[in-house]
């Protein structure tokens, strides 16, 4: 696999292995095996990427742990030099261990300035999770940007619709770049290492009590919820299935092993009416709940078809107060 010229990506790349690779050995110490699958962009030659993925049974209902570089060093009119990003999802299987969301990316287009976008959200199914550990620990590593930070994530994941969040502490810097790149590659090494030691030590120790039915239904609902703004307002999603069709399976890799089809069928009136067809087309596709690899891919296409029928959609896609180019950055300038 080819990996970009700049020096830039390559700082990136390195910082962002090393984090996957910390988080996939601070998760297999549950006892919890990880493997490898790997993806090619155009065989290879502009980039690809791989992904630590926990198999199933285990401690995880489902955890993906995904890193990509793509790049178009050799093609003069595309706009974007490079994209470099770890994401990653981690949904344990004990209902009263939270869901964990973490995204670092370093775009870096052929004309401008780098810019970097950082999420980390914390994603708990049950309604007692206390918020404000994980809120202190990403206060502290710049506090002069939480402020704002924590506004954009709670904008970004926000479901209109729905009267509510997705998680209970979204932090989100988005086209973020300080004017100082060593100290803002510093920031995301910093986020990265911190919230992913800070959220194993939280899970092994939430995963120590008893499953209770009640608990298991508020999971359910959850993970229901989680698929539902991923798959009709996540933006980073969107793009990354309207881009290309060459990693399927590791975008759709946050989604749930399973979500409550009549809980999704319930939201079609309070989902947005041009998002209806998109709704009754995933739930049609999901049939009795279960969200294997063939439902994912078929998933995929689902989304990209809509968005590709109805781009006037795209205005509905969650956002922050700074928009990124991230469709056009992979079209061919005129």
């Amino acid at each position: 696999m080819n990996t970009a010229q700049s020096e830039s990506a390559t700082k990136a790349l390195e910082v962002l292995r090393g984090i996957q690779l910390s988080f996939r050995d601070l998760l297999e110490k549950t006892g919890s095996p990880f493997e490898r699958v790997s993806w090619l962009r155009d065989d290879g030659l502009h980039g690809g990427g791989d992904r630590f993925e926990a198999k199933p049974g285990g401690f995880f209902n489902r955890a993906s742990i995904n890193i990509s570089q793509v790049h178009y060093d050799d093609l003069p009119s595309k706009p974007l030099g490079s994209a470099t990003a770890l994401s990653t999802i981690v949904h344990p299987a004990h209902p009263s261990a939270p869901s964990l969301h973490l995204h670092l990316s370093w775009t870096e287009p052929k004309a401008g300035s780098g810019y970097w976008r950082m999420m980390a959200d914390l994603n708990p199914s049950q309604p007692d999770e206390n918020p404000e550990p994980f809120r202190v620990l990403l206060s502290e590593l710049n506090p002069s940007l939480a402020e704002d930070a924590f506004a954009q994530g709670d904008r970004y994941f926000w479901i209109p619709g729905l009267g509510r969040h997705r998680g209970v502490c979204h932090y989100y810097l988005e086209v973020f770049n300080s004017g100082h790149e060593d100290d803002d590659l510093q920031l995301a090494a910093s986020i990265g290492e911190k919230v992913i030691h800070w959220y194993t030590s939280r899970i092994e120790a939430a995963s120590q009590g008893k499953v209770e039915a009640a608990h298991e239904k508020l999971q359910l609902a959850y993970h229901t919820l989680y698929f539902y703004q991923v798959l009709t307002l996540d933006r980073g999603t969107t793009a990354g299935l309207l881009v290309h069709d060459q990693n399927d399976e590791g975008i759709l890799g946050s989604l749930p092993a399973k979500v409550d089809v009549e809980l999704l069928k319930a939201w079609k009136g309070q989902t947005p009416e041009v998002q209806q067809p998109l709704l009754e087309a995933l739930i049609d596709v999901v049939g009795t709940g279960g969200v294997d690899l063939g439902t994912k891919l078929r998933l995929a296409k689902v989304v990209r078809r809509h968005y590709q029928d109805h781009p006037e959609a795209l205005d509905l896609q969650a956002r922050a107060d700074r928009l990124p180019p991230t469709i056009s950055n992979h079209t061919t300038s005129s």
